[in-house]
């Protein structure tokens, strides 16, 4: 098949270092072309996707910015659409791109919403329901039943990319924004509880500075030790983090539709310990890749009891379930149901209810 697959013009692909959307991209690109696929990015041009890339801006737009992806997504679909027949499926990875898929109506169109949910999104969803709509979790379904999530399909990463960890560093970890809903304040608060170490890695976007300095430089510098504060990680600090860690705590305050640093972790053997909120019931086995928690004071407990942990049963669970090439197999499985179909109209049925859910024995 030939594929194009539209990520965002604010990161690169994959990601120095914060991108979630933008490392699933990458993840897709390479085991896509991996499968036989060509495959056409179109990213910033400092991205390094597996496959062919293209591209409207040299580097990045950040803070993200409206009417950059707007460019990004006219540039894209004026590439997509100068060579009639040139792309088989095209699968975006930002919203403004569905309203130049509705100007060509002969190429499938498949949408992953990678995003909790939001009104105003909803509404634009409303206005094309002609592209095929991918969710990244059940919960994140279950919360927007107006979006059209035809198929669900979890995130992978490559387990060759992530080395065993021994979590010999006597410390936990938190990985991720200093941001309200990510709960740093929560991890800082256990792990003192619990009276060991936190080392945290992850930076301060400008919306979330007003909490940052309400919550969370209180608690740095408050005397009290025991934080390690390392700023945000590039891969391989990032694994050298996690591989140390004797528990990686996320301790969310919001419905996260996945949360990439929880796979990250497992693959590396450090349990994951977090709150039932969002995707973590689909996530984490309890006992087996971490503990799901009520609390600040559970994490505590949990944290307080992990010297019987088996890293290696955990490991070898999440390349299992958590694999890229996975993935990528359940996209193609999708690309070539909506091919095979001789309609231009929605291919499957758009009750929340009714969604597929890919690899569900993969996921048991």
């Amino acid at each position: 098949m030939r594929i194009a697959l539209v990520s965002s013009c604010a990161v690169t692909v994959p990601p120095r270092a914060y991108g979630g959307t933008e490392l699933v991209v990458a993840e897709l690109a390479k085991n896509l072309t991996r499968l036989g696929h060509d495959v056409t990015t179109f990213a910033t041009g400092d991205s390094e996707p597996a496959g062919k890339l293209d591209y409207r801006f040299e580097r990045p737009i950040w803070p993200p910015f409206e009417s950059a992806e707007l460019r990004h997504a006219a540039y894209s679909w004026k590439k997509i659409t100068a060579t009639p027949g040139a792309f088989d499926i095209v699968h975006t990875h930002q919203a403004p791109s569905l309203a130049f898929a509705s100007l060509a109506p002969s190429i499938r169109t498949v949408y992953t919403v990678h995003h909790c949910r939001d009104e105003r999104l909803s509404e634009l969803y409303r206005d094309f329901p002609d592209a095929t709509y991918i969710g990244i979790s059940r919960r994140q379904a279950e919360l927007a039943p107006e979006v059209p999530m035809d198929e669900i399909i979890l995130h992978g990463l490559d387990p060759e990319l992530y080395e065993a960890g021994r979590g010999d560093g006597g410390y936990v970890a938190f990985l991720g924004r200093f941001a309200h809903e990510k709960g740093p304040h929560f991890a800082i608060d256990a792990a003192r509880l619990a009276g060991v170490t936190l080392r945290m890695g992850g930076g301060v976007h400008p919306p979330d500075r007003p909490y940052f300095e309400r919550e969370v430089r209180p608690r740095l510098e408050d005397g009290k030790g025991g934080i390690e504060w390392l700023g945000e990680l590039s891969h391989v600090p990032k694994l050298s983090l996690l591989g140390g860690a004797r528990a990686m705590l996320f301790p969310i305050d919001w419905e996260e539709p996945f949360g990439l640093v929880m796979i990250e972790s497992m693959l590396v053997g450090t349990p994951v310990i977090a709150f039932a909120r969002g995707s973590v019931p689909e996530v984490v086995e309890d006992g087996v890749t971490g503990f799901v928690v009520r609390d600040v004071a559970e994490m505590a407990e949990r944290i307080r009891h992990l010297d019987s942990f088996d890293r290696a049963r955990c490991r070898e669970r999440a390349r299992e379930r958590w694999s890229s090439l996975r993935m990528a197999r359940e996209h193609v499985a999708l690309y070539e149901r909506l091919l095979s179909r001789s309609t231009h109209g929605r291919p499957l049925t758009a009750a929340p209810s009714a969604a597929r859910v890919s690899g569900e024995r993969a996921i048991q």
